[in-house]
């Protein structure tokens, strides 16, 4: 580790140098693969990370090296399991251990408040960070398909999808223990509160929802068929789309069938609680 770094809580303020890292990071790793970059333009990273450095919910950690960032890395802590990312180093300042001192915070904190688990999602085309993770404990879970195109539009029959309300949390939580195990809640009270969150209903009950249909949000269904309806109904899917674990065969054939293409395979991967998952769901970019 370079003996000058220094890690030290973020700001709000941070979120300009912070931003203009991440894109050039992960579009740096992006090209150098051959892949499209699943952070567009500064601005968009910049936004995003002001959110995160803003919000209650979220850990966050900067490196700095003789007084200058050098590298950012998040824990969204506002559900029982956390999430990690993104983690983002300088490209003039890779290959140092910044990015290995970053992730030890993260799970530093993660063990300081007894967490059940920690999750994250990594880009199946980085060996590097796949390595990294493995090696500091995180063990592979399953691999999810990144899935863009055109909206799909229509119904799947006897599956009616609304928007969420406060009113849905409890029973949309009680659905995320029985399929994961333990519940979302902060996420999906914070998506209610911005108006993505959608719930899907069937023989007169909740059996599905999904805070968004993008990269960065989830969804969760007792069956394949709730999941459909949910992505049916999307009027788009946010960012690089939506992540759909490549084991069920189903939605995949189903989302391919429609029209949707993969652009990247994710390794999703976990250090401490994890349930094989007993319903459908989509996974967010951090879990």
């Amino acid at each position: 580790m370079n003996v000058d770094l220094v890690l030290r809580p973020g700001r709000a303020d941070d979120a300009v140098d912070c931003g203009r890292i991440c894109f050039d990071a992960f579009s740096g790793i992006a090209r150098e693969h051959g892949y499209p970059s699943s952070i567009p333009g500064v601005e968009e990273a910049t936004g995003m990370l002001k959110m995160m450095l803003s919000h209650p919910g979220f850990y966050s950690v900067v490196a700095e090296i003789d007084g200058r960032i050098a590298g950012s890395n998040f824990l969204d802590e506002r559900s029982p399991v956390v999430g990690v990312g993104p983690i983002t180093v300088d490209p003039g300042a890779q290959n140092g251990g910044i990015g290995r001192a970053l992730m030890r915070d993260v799970m530093d904190r993660a063990a300081a408040r007894r967490v059940p688990g920690i999750r994250l999602l990594q880009s199946g085309y980085h060996r590097r960070s796949f390595a990294l993770y493995a090696g500091l404990g995180f063990e592979f879970r399953e691999t999810a398909a990144c899935m863009q195109g055109p909206p799909i539009g229509g119904t799947v029959p006897g599956f009616e999808v609304r928007p969420a309300t406060d009113a849905d949390l409890g029973a949309c939580d009680d659905l995320c223990r029985r399929v994961h195990g333990v519940d979302r809640g902060g996420e999906l009270a914070d998506a209610v509160r911005a108006g993505t969150a959608r719930v899907v209903e069937h023989g007169g009950r909740i059996t599905g929802y999904a805070t968004d249909l993008s990269f960065f949000a989830h969804a969760v269904g007792e069956s394949t068929e709730d999941v459909k309806a949910l992505i049916a109904s999307a009027p788009a899917f946010g960012g690089p789309g939506i992540l759909v674990p490549a084991r069920d065969s189903a939605l995949l054939q189903w989302c391919l069938a429609r029209g949707l293409k993969v652009s990247e395979l994710m390794s999703v991967m976990t250090i401490g609680l994890y349930n094989e998952p007993a319903g459908a769901y989509l996974p967010s970019v951090s879990y």
